[in-house]
């Protein structure tokens, strides 16, 4: 499965990139397979526990330094598919190329 999250500290001004980083640095701990873009971080794990213990610890890393955090999450569940943050994304560059 992969989940694609977005963590974002609220009441702490506009710069919120130190905060975020603390997120993306669980992520990245891990050693769960995972990429971070502009607007997400998405994670790729076998279940539900392994996954979400990841996104938990990393929203906790934000709660614990910002006074509200809101988090927006899109799963994609697919059994049996390994290295799909990486395949999916060659399945698009292979049409582009086409």
């Amino acid at each position: 499965m992969i989940v694609a999250f977005s963590v974002t500290p609220l009441g702490v001004g506009e710069e919120v990139g130190e905060y975020v980083a603390d997120a993306v640095r669980v992520v990245r701990e891990s050693g769960l397979p995972n990429r971070t873009d502009a607007m997400f971080t998405s994670i790729e794990g076998d279940s539900w526990d392994e996954v979400m213990d990841v996104v938990k610890r990393a929203v906790a890393a934000v709660e614990a330094r910002a006074p509200r955090v809101s988090v927006v999450m899109k799963v994609d569940i697919r059994p049996g598919v390994t290295d799909g943050l990486t395949t999916k994304v060659e399945t698009v560059e292979r049409h582009l190329g086409a």
